[in-house]
């Protein structure tokens, strides 16, 4: 027994040793890893990594390997992991209470440091739970199935490790916490639980980078950065470090439907990494042999060459953005996904929800939408602006050009 136990604390030891004193990896190393990490991770036998359940544990356990032979350290409460109880309440209309001792879902995070002896630290985070077999939040419409959530967020799951890996490697000026949420897709819980909660003193952060979604980058290796105004000292560096000619599409709120949202409402700056919508999302379509590797590599190389290029820089200063709280409200949908990355006149439909007024129109994926009612469609925020005005009952017209001709038909709301 004693001899086992010599072994493993050596073969420990030595895994880590190892790890931390090998080159930076390669393209080829790189993207063979995230695959791995990606294959295991959105694997039918964790059951889409529903917050408290075995799929979530067994995920969260098989991060905390790897940031340990990465050679992280554990900054979690208990080790690597940061675990957290969410009690929902009885009335729909209360607010789920998160970090409650008593009776509830548990959920953990899994944070682990590395440490370059600096007075700031970035954050670097990507939820890693989803939505099981659906349920709350699937757009499947049929029999209850698993949903893997391969892109949502598997994807941003593994360039976290890619990251770690690649970073322990780089002369920085900064330390880096990288973290795991779990939670995200029940409203944020985790990342809400670590600010609330931190591991760190926050005061120490320099800025908090979110990728959530990364792995479907398309053929015109279209990038979305959001909360690019958060931090006078972002969008300079954009066009410098893009080796790879992305195609930047850019947006300055520091809020949105994931992690970074809870770290911007603590005055810290804030990027979001997300490569799009598609007809898969929040379905069980959202499978690993969806991802577009090569392009997984190509969002992991320039997220390294950004926090390299900004290591030299003092603490960034944060400033406050205009908030999705101007945006117009409505109670109606079309029941599409929007195409964000598209950028020409209109909004382009990336996909079509079953049994909703779009599919009963005859929409299409790919469809540009140019009017609704007598509103002309120019973006997103017209296209919204043209939807806030109906309600549920009414029927208007939606014009779409398809194909180079322009389409018309009816939808009821």
């Amino acid at each position: 027994m004693k001899k086992t136990l010599t072994y493993s604390f050596f073969a420990l030891i030595s895994g880590v040793w190892i790890s931390a004193c090998d080159g930076p990896p390669s393209d080829e190393k790189l993207l063979s890893e995230l695959k791995e990490d990606v294959t295991f991770l959105a694997a039918d036998e964790l059951g889409g990594r529903a917050i408290g359940t075995d799929g979530e544990q067994k995920a969260a356990e098989y991060l905390a390997k790897e940031f340990e032979k990465i050679g992280l350290q554990p900054m979690g409460t208990e080790g690597f992991f940061q675990p957290f109880t969410v009690s929902k309440p009885s009335n729909p209309h209360e607010e789920a209470v998160i970090g409650t001792n008593g009776a509830g879902i548990t959920g953990r995070n899994v944070i682990g440091f590395l440490d370059k002896k600096a007075d700031k630290t970035i954050v670097i985070g990507a939820h890693f739970d989803h939505l099981g077999m659906g349920g709350q939040g699937s757009l499947h419409r049929g029999d209850s199935a698993i949903h893997n959530g391969a892109d949502d967020n598997a994807s941003g799951t593994a360039a976290l490790l890619a990251l770690a890996q690649i970073l322990t490697h780089e002369e920085l000026k900064n330390n880096i916490l990288f973290i795991a949420f779990s939670g995200e897709e029940n409203g944020l819980w985790g990342s809400n639980y670590f600010v609330k909660n931190p591991t760190i003193d926050l005061k120490t952060v320099n800025y908090m980078v979110n990728m959530d979604m990364v792995g479907r980058l398309n053929e015109e290796k279209s990038l979305a950065i959001n909360g690019v105004g958060t931090s006078p000292s972002f969008v300079p560096v954009f066009d410098q470090i893009n080796a790879d000619s992305l195609k930047l599409v850019t947006s300055e709120s520091g809020v949105g439907p994931s992690d970074h949202t809870s770290f911007y409402l603590q005055d810290l700056p804030v990027l979001h990494f997300f490569t799009g919508q598609h007809e898969d999302y929040h379905k069980p379509g959202d499978d690993s042999e969806k991802i577009n590797y090569e392009g997984l590599v190509k969002v992991v190389r320039y997220i390294s060459r950004l926090v390299t290029q900004l290591d030299a820089e003092p603490k960034l200063a944060f400033a406050k953005t205009k908030d999705s709280s101007d945006s117009p409200r409505f109670t109606v949908s079309m029941g599409v996904v929007p195409d964000y990355m598209f950028d020409g006149k209109g909004m382009r439909v990336d996909g079509v929800s079953e049994g909703k007024p779009a599919q009963a129109a005859g929409l299409q994926k790919g469809d540009v939408v140019v009017q609704l009612g007598d509103s002309t469609v120019y973006d997103m925020m017209s296209y919204m602006r043209a939807l806030s005005a109906f309600q549920k009952g009414d029927s208007t017209k939606v014009v779409i050009e398809r194909s180079g001709q322009k389409v018309e038909a009816v939808v009821k709301f």
